[in-house]
């Protein structure tokens, strides 16, 4: 099974894609971490993807789909999960015909439905275990008293500077202006399914199942 996760900034799809791994067996190509990895990698891609870096450029739309086909050649017992790719209509186009080139395609597109003021809220009070990605919320899910992580123990807490309550408004417009068009998009195919991604994690990870299971 192939999907893509869609939704704003802080709308919980990392956290969806990385519970998906655990229990589906699936693969996230998470475009960050692919470009990390092929930058360390010393393949001919990955010399590419150093060298645009290198320069500060912005790496293009054909390495990052270079970098998929790559991914997609080597399989996954579970199927891959699109997070972050794509991110424009342009993008989605050619991600349906590398799909479709490799005998694949999309079973499903969610979408993490939110409230954008919530969200401005939730995001604001938002921090992160630095060594195994755990995520923690001044109001919801606080860091425990003693400032251990309650997953692996460490207390390298982390804040990313632009969870902030401009910098994610600023986020928010580039995701309605670039990205929510590919709802429409996707609708228009039949793959869309609308997951409410305002409640607790496990209420939003059995919305996906019931989407994926549908």
């Amino acid at each position: 099974m192939n999907i893509v996760l869609l939704g704003p900034p802080g709308a919980g799809k990392g956290t969806q894609a990385r519970h998906l791994v655990e229990t589906r067996g699936m693969v996230q190509l998470s475009t960050g971490d692919m470009l990390r990895e092929a930058k360390d990698s010393g393949t001919s891609m990955g010399r590419r993807v150093a060298e645009v870096m290198a320069r500060g450029e912005l790496v293009t739309d054909e390495i990052v789909i270079g970098l998929i086909r790559e991914k997609l050649e080597e399989g996954a017992r579970g199927g891959f999960i699109f997070d972050g790719f794509p991110r424009t209509l342009s993008q989605a186009d050619a991600l349906g015909d590398l799909l479709a080139a490799e005998g694949q395609g999309l079973d499903a597109v969610i979408v993490l439905e939110v409230d954008d003021e919530a969200l401005v809220q939730r995001i604001a009070a938002r921090a992160t275990c630095g060594t195994c990605g755990a995520v923690y919320n001044d109001l919801t899910r606080p860091i425990p008293e003693d400032g251990k992580c309650s997953e692996c123990g460490a207390s390298d807490f982390q804040r990313r500077a632009d969870d902030t309550e401009e910098a994610l408004r600023t986020r928010l417009l580039e995701y309605y202006k670039k990205t929510s068009p590919l709802i429409g998009y996707y609708h228009a195919k039949g793959l869309l399914a609308r997951v409410d991604g305002m409640g607790e994690v496990d209420a939003v990870q059995a919305g996906i199942a019931r989407a994926l299971d549908d």
